[in-house]
């Protein structure tokens, strides 16, 4: 067997006893395609940053809980309609400037809490009203106005059980939110521990009401228990109705007022997130990927068919595949015989054993095994299928030779 030495280009496919150099280079995607890629990049990355900017901008909807012009199940419209079946004129606004300007001794200021209004902004619109309803249990306002504080709820329906004319013919209700009433200030729907549900207050004249609205007044609650004689009982005292509906719009809030990130995080933090970032860059130029096509070079290493049959056969004889070792020497046979009948290389198992037992005079059958038959289970059937084989070609070979030098 001779041995053939082969310079590797890219890759070496051994073949039997020659080696061939693999010269096709690898294929190398288009400019196109890369450009492609790195537009998608960025217009995922710009719809990220539109979508989070629209979920920061966005302010939630203040107007659905208690709106007077909402049918939903937390609106309020359901109890306006029913205030105005009395003949109380009800006007809705949106700014605190109008809510004022439009209040008079014969109107009632509604509200929920106008968190959209700063402590002063409030207490200015509550002041240019001589009665106000808080439809509301906000902490802040029972702060603010001084009212009380919160307290546990009981299970079960209440009663006025307070001297307030307006709710003497209310009935029961079953208040979601109590309150502990504080000095000077009147509760009404009292349970047994003292917690009251309607807190009533005189200040400065003004007569200031709170009740949990948006479990009681609501739409969707409107017609439980005495919840509708209770709305009448606080908004159909007067003729006319002022109801005020915060909105961010209406806001007096500055958000110039208050410490920024960068006031709040130390002095040295700004320039070490500089300089990571300077880092960052700085490495991706060192050890990034250079863009351009890539260059095929010959590698200077030389690879030896003989080695490569060697490292087969190796592997083959760790493995015990003797039935893969023997259809390996029988298709080096079969390939070799056909050279050697003039046959075509394509030659099939048949053809090539008719050939054979035509120049060697032998029965086709034991050829016909010999080259085609079932494959040897043992190390020891291998060795002795490996023997005839070779005397097989040994004896075509003779058999060549003879006509040859026949005169």
């Amino acid at each position: 067997m001779s041995i053939v030495d082969a310079p590797v280009s890219a890759a070496v496919v051994p073949d039997g006893d020659s080696a061939v150099p693999s010269t096709a280079a690898p294929h190398l995607p288009g400019r196109g395609r890369r450009v492609l890629g790195w537009v998608f990049v960025i217009a995922l990355l710009l719809g990220i940053g539109l979508l989070s900017m629209r979920f920061v901008a966005a302010s939630p909807d203040l107007t659905g809980t208690l709106n007077p012009e909402s049918p939903g199940p937390g609106g309020a419209k359901a109890l306006a309609e029913l205030v105005r079946d009395q003949g109380v004129d009800i006007e809705v606004t949106r700014s605190r400037l109008s809510a004022a300007d439009a209040l008079d001794a014969d109107a009632t200021l509604v509200l929920t809490d106008p968190y959209a209004l700063t402590d002063e902004a409030a207490t200015t619109l509550m002041e240019s009203a001589d009665r106000v309803v808080l439809l509301t249990s906000s902490a802040r306002m029972l702060r603010l106005l001084d009212l009380g504080e919160d307290a546990p709820a009981e299970s079960g329906a209440v009663d006025a059980q307070c001297a307030l004319p307006e709710f003497a013919r209310v009935g029961s209700i079953d208040a979601e939110r109590m309150f502990m009433s504080a000095t000077g200030v009147e509760g009404c729907f009292r349970e047994p521990s003292g917690a009251s549900a309607v807190l009533r207050a005189d200040v400065d004249g003004r007569t200031i009401t709170l009740v949990e609205g948006a479990h009681l007044l609501a739409n969707d609650a409107l017609a439980e228990n005495g919840n509708a004689a209770l709305g009448l009982a606080l908004l159909a005292q007067q003729d006319r109705v002022v109801w005020y509906v915060p909105t961010f719009a209406d806001s007096d809030i500055s958000s110039g007022g208050g410490a920024s990130i960068a006031d709040l995080t130390p002095g040295w933090i700004s320039p070490a997130i500089l300089l990571l970032l300077i880092a960052a860059i700085a490495a991706i130029v060192w050890r990034g990927r250079r863009f351009g096509p890539l260059v095929a070079e010959s590698l200077p290493v030389t690879v030896r068919a003989a080695e490569t049959m060697q490292g087969r056969a190796r592997l083959t004889a760790k493995a015990a595949d003797a039935p893969h070792a023997a259809a390996v020497i029988r298709t080096g046979t079969l390939t070799r015989l056909a050279a050697r009948l003039a046959l075509s290389p394509r030659a099939s198992v048949p053809e090539i054993a008719d050939a054979a037992s035509d120049r060697l005079r032998v029965p086709r059958t034991s050829l016909y095994d010999l080259l085609g038959g079932p494959p040897p289970q043992s190390d020891n059937e291998l060795i002795e299928l490996a023997r005839r084989l070779a005397e097989l070609e040994t004896a075509v070979d003779d058999a060549v030779r003879t006509e040859r030098n026949r005169p």
